[in-house]
């Protein structure tokens, strides 16, 4: 089965397209190798998957006739992720909330005195040298 519909079909695309396009962009390794979207997984093969800034491992178990249930995934692939890929996602999420909460718009005039304050250099290099 071509690594692309195994993706697709194993439910870490929603799209067979996605799955292509994530192979084309280089985010799909089988057995340390970067995979075209037309490879074929066999079982044991040893893929991981770049998706959301996560690095997904997984060992491919068997090859699905067609798309499978959500309940079904562990028939076919044996995930092996370590859990401090997710918790670097958690705190990467808790760092964009502590500026700025989602849909607040551009800088108020205080935050751009405060970046131009950071910006500026303590000795007045920023200035022409004349």
């Amino acid at each position: 089965m071509r690594i692309d519909k195994y993706l697709w079909s194993t439910r870490y695309f929603k799209t067979r397209n996605m799955g292509t396009e994530a192979c084309k962009k280089g985010h799909v390794r089988i057995n340390d190798q970067i995979a075209k979207p037309s490879r074929e997984v066999y079982p044991m093969d040893k893929i991981i998957l770049r998706k959301n800034q996560i690095n997904y491992q997984f060992t491919v178990l068997d090859t699905p006739k067609s798309r499978v249930g959500a309940k079904l995934l562990d028939l076919y692939r044996k995930d092996t992720t370590p859990k401090e890929a997710f918790e670097h996602t958690e705190l990467l999420q808790y760092s964009k909330d502590y500026y700025r909460k989602n849909g607040m718009g551009r800088p108020t005039k205080k935050d751009r005195r405060e970046i131009d304050d950071y910006l500026e250099s303590p000795t007045g290099s920023n200035e022409s040298e004349e």
